[in-house]
């Protein structure tokens, strides 16, 4: 699985022309937020409950130097989630407590669920499986959160962009439109 830097750019510019909200936005929203938090219960829950039994702690500095140091402490049922509080980028939608969720989840479903890095490849990857865990409409909103942020900081800004509470063009929040090397699916197509 690797990025192709004409998709991501697209990807980037599209999510850094979103304005900041858009309430066409906020059911996909309201989905992403309920199946999150079902994610979160699942993966915090008491194993002998059917849950995982992790141990989710917030804390206020980026937790790990890389996605290797991430992964063996998922195997030990602990993560640590960088606070949205304290990472200066408060979203327009999701409560912090919400959002501090959906990191947990994604980087536990979705990074540790395949072992790739948060380079671009390892992001996209990371975002192509946890979206599987996700409604077609949740995925909308999923799609902004992950792949869209993701590409800004890759492709444009070097850093975190501003959160959004948009959704990206449905060719980029497709799966089914990924080209996954050596499967014959489709590339998603740049702007």
């Amino acid at each position: 699985m690797r990025l192709d830097p004409v998709v991501g750019t697209a990807i980037a510019d599209a999510y850094a022309a979103a304005p900041l909200r858009d309430e066409r936005a906020y059911p996909a929203y309201a989905a992403l937020c309920r199946e999150t938090t079902r994610q979160f219960r699942f993966l915090v829950g008491r194993p002998e409950f059917g849950g995982l039994g992790m141990t989710v702690r917030v804390v206020d500095e980026d937790p790990y130097p890389d996605a290797g140091a991430m992964v063996d402490d998922v195997r030990r049922r602990r993560l640590k989630v960088w606070a949205t509080a304290a990472s200066g980028t408060p979203h327009p939608y999701l409560s912090d407590t919400e959002n501090d969720m959906f990191r947990a989840v994604h980087d536990v479903f979705g990074h540790a669920a395949i072992g790739r890095s948060f380079d671009r490849h390892g992001e996209e990857a990371a975002w192509l499986k946890h979206s599987t865990m996700y409604s077609p409409l949740a995925r909308l909103a999923m799609t902004t959160e992950t792949r869209g942020q993701t590409c800004v900081r890759i492709f444009r800004y070097g850093d975190f962009p501003e959160q959004k509470a948009v959704l990206l063009p449905r060719k980029f929040s497709d799966p089914s439109l990924v080209r996954v090397e050596g499967v014959g699916a489709r590339s998603a197509a740049p702007c």
